[in-house]
């Protein structure tokens, strides 16, 4: 079976793309599945760039950050500052005014599921690249999810915090995020599948140059993301409270 490295919402953060890049424990993989919400954030471009020149295979699953990237590209909105009262709304914005229409078209050709070696690979759930699936998620709010998936593993991300959770006998496992992790303490997060195994991994790396290049990289939410990712990380436990609430109301 395939060794894959999965790679889960890198967030336009390159520094720590580059040291999941230069960890031994990724030397071992033979394909990378970028599991979406890629570029959107501080260097869209550069981390663009980087993952289209590993000597691996590549696949790329849609989140709804890139999808939402190619809106705001086609529509050219690409003034941050037009959108003050929506966080998401400026990370796109900002990220569509800085790729090329190449990288647009890379980000439109993202797969909504992608498949290898008996394990499906999504962004929020197998049925929607926003659905929220956490640490919390009940059987009888994921089983539903997982009615149509033949698949006994499925890697999913978009909660930015990882976890496995069993269904009957599947098993549903957050690779993480490489960029903007919420796991009460700094570093990159990702995961490796060997022969159908998931190995949650953290990778840590200079987190002051970090915070210093997406400081100068004029993302507008700069702040937060060095905050709440890097500094004074926030817990898995408080993220997933927060995304199983909203999940959850109404």
């Amino acid at each position: 079976m395939t060794v894959v490295a999965a790679l889960n919402d890198v967030h336009g953060n390159l520094p720590a793309l580059e040291a999941v890049l230069a960890d031994p424990t990724f030397a071992r993989a033979e394909m990378v599945v970028v599991g979406g919400d890629v570029a959107a954030g501080p260097m869209p471009a550069a981390v663009l760039d980087r993952l289209r020149t590993l000597d691996l295979p590549v696949r790329w699953v849609r989140g709804n950050a890139d999808r939402e990237v190619v809106d705001a590209f086609d529509r050219g909105d690409t003034d941050a500052s037009a959108h003050p009262d929506d966080v998401a709304a400026r990370a796109d914005a900002f990220t569509a005014g800085r790729i090329t229409p190449a990288q647009r078209d890379l980000l439109a050709s993202f797969e909504e599921l992608v498949r290898v070696d008996g394990t499906l690979y999504c962004h929020g759930s197998p049925r929607s690249d926003e659905e929220m699936i956490t640490a919390l998620t009940p059987p009888e709010r994921l089983e539903p999810m997982l009615a149509d998936v033949e698949e006994h593993l499925v890697v999913c991300g978009h909660t930015h915090h990882q976890f496995d959770l069993r269904a009957g006998d599947q098993r549903v496992v957050n690779a993480g995020s490489v960029g903007m992790p919420y796991e009460g303490s700094a570093g990159a997060y990702w995961l490796l599948v060997v022969d159908g195994e998931p190995q949650p991994q953290r990778t840590t790396y200079d987190i002051d140059a970090a915070a210093a290049a997406i400081r100068a990289s004029g993302f507008p939410d700069a702040e937060d993301v060095v905050k709440e990712s890097l500094v004074e990380p926030v817990g898995a436990d408080e993220v997933a409270r927060f995304f199983e609430d909203r999940a959850t109301s109404g």
